[in-house]
């Protein structure tokens, strides 16, 4: 018998109290999950249902609602199926529970995400050693709030001679020349 994500769904929400199945294609889900039952639906996933593998953690910034959303994309490889959970947490104090102990790899996903984000996980490993921004200490440059150009103008000295074009119209320039 094949199982499928809406099955698992099911066998779920038997146990946890977690969000409706978002299906974006027949083997690909999204579901949302409060924090507090992130580490017990994980452990059901891998330990249950064959999701024995951690693809990817990432964030996204949602400033306007003050939060941070967490996505952690398990496949259960046999039977060929991807399954996203989605965490909201507050973006002050942004801190979430580590998950290097059923995934390895999730600490090197945490220290990206903690270093880029702001995000602390505590007793993840070499949190906060540097990982990429080696000497960084302004605001994580993934979150919304952080000033690009702002850091860019303080950072670099302005070059003699450099042109800067609106990239709108350069395009448009540059892909039908002579039309306006």
């Amino acid at each position: 018998m094949q199982t499928n994500l809406l099955d698992i769904h099911a066998r779920l929400q038997a146990l946890l109290p977690v969000g409706e199945l978002q299906t974006q294609r027949a083997d690909l889900a999204f579901l949302d999950v409060p924090p507090s039952l992130l580490r017990a639906t994980l452990l059901q996933l891998r330990d249950r249902e064959g999701f024995t593998h951690l693809v990817l953690l990432t964030a996204v910034d949602w400033i306007e609602q003050e939060q941070f959303q967490l996505t952690y994309l398990v496949c259960n490889r046999s039977a060929r199926l991807d399954l996203g959970l989605r965490v909201r947490i507050p973006r002050e104090p942004a801190s979430m529970e580590s998950i290097h102990e059923l995934w390895p790899t999730a600490a090197t996903y945490q220290r990206e995400l903690r270093e880029m984000f702001g995000i602390d996980f505590p007793g993840s490993p070499r949190l906060d050693e540097d990982f990429i921004l080696e000497g960084w200490t302004a605001t994580p440059p993934y979150r919304r709030d952080f000033d690009t150009l702002k850091y860019a103008e303080e950072t670099y000295a302005e070059r003699p001679g450099r042109v800067t074009y609106d990239p709108a119209a350069h395009m448009q320039q540059q892909l039908y020349p002579g039309e306006r």
